[in-house]
């Protein structure tokens, strides 16, 4: 391989040990763009009177089901990746191995609950959360480059990846540069984030067709990904499991939005705000209050 003008070095190691704690990088950053997608998405909620105090617990149920059906996700899919002993390694988030689709399913799954539970409209709240949940994904693909994880093909482009030879696969241990694709990701995903908050402002959309266009938007990114990526994975076929998974999800949420915002199945355009809090009524019996009498003027 010719002599690089210029290339990404990668991180030395993972983790910072600060005495007996050890601090992993990947974890850091799962957690900055958590606290990202919720800053995000508070401001966008309550510009439509939404209350910061779903959001705030939304997130906490959210993010827990999402890291549950993430791990999930890539264990049932990925079980050879899975470090051994398997019992302990299937809890081993901070290593990698989190499944975009599961997580993103489960949480959304949860946090619907949530917000149903508290009299609200599930709806409303999806598209504002929607730019938040892709910047978020966006940073989080920053925790692989700390693990020197879920690279592309070898390439000697100025901005080819450095990889250390203990991170590489064995198909290409003579090779020390590769195509960085948690960069190409985190560009994407931030392009998107501005598309989908442009979107939202400049037309009237139906919520929550803002949320399967979020969905749409990854899904197309995400198979052109998988196109590069060489780690181990199942395949079907002349794709990955995860390109097969994103034609898929991509097909299903276009043709959603298609239905919902542009046939005109999406209902009612006051269905883009939450719902408006229910007066209180005093509880109790109702005291008769007797009217005045009138005296006859004699």
């Amino acid at each position: 391989m010719p002599a690089l003008l210029a290339s990404i070095p990668s991180p030395d190691s993972g983790t910072l040990d600060l005495g007996p704690l050890t601090l992993h990088f990947y974890g850091l950053t799962l957690l900055v763009a958590i606290v990202a997608c919720v800053w995000l998405t508070v401001i966008r909620y309550r510009a439509i009177g939404g209350d910061t105090d779903l959001v705030l617990r939304v997130a906490v149920w959210g993010v827990a089901a999402g890291v549950v059906g993430a791990r999930l996700y890539h264990v049932l899919t990925s079980w050879n990746e899975v470090s051994d002993p398997k019992w302990k390694g299937i809890f081993a988030v901070w290593e990698g191995g989190l499944g975009v689709w599961g997580g993103i399913l489960l949480g959304t799954l949860v946090g619907a609950w949530v917000i149903r539970r508290s009299g609200e409209r599930v709806a409303p709240l999806m598209d504002a959360a929607a730019p938040g949940l892709l910047l978020a994904q966006g940073i989080g693909r920053i925790g692989n480059w700390f693990n020197q994880e879920l690279y592309g093909k070898p390439t000697d482009l100025p901005w080819a990846l450095e990889i250390d030879v203990a991170h590489r696969t064995r198909e290409y241990l003579d090779y020390a540069t590769f195509h960085p694709t948690f960069l190409y990701e985190l560009i994407y995903d931030v392009v998107g984030v501005v598309l989908l908050i442009y979107v939202g402002r400049r037309f009237l959309i139906r919520p929550p067709a803002l949320f399967a266009l979020y969905v749409s938007y990854y899904c197309f990114g995400r198979f052109f990904e998988e196109l590069l990526r060489i780690d181990p994975a199942h395949e079907l076929g002349p794709l990955r499991l995860n390109a097969w998974v994103s034609i898929v999800v991509f097909c299903l949420s276009t043709a959603f939005f298609v239905w919902w915002q542009v046939l005109g199945r999406g209902g009612r355009d006051d269905e883009s705000r939450p719902a408006k809090p229910r007066p209180i009524r005093p509880s109790g019996p109702k005291l008769a209050i007797p009217k005045s009498r009138v005296r006859p003027r004699g």
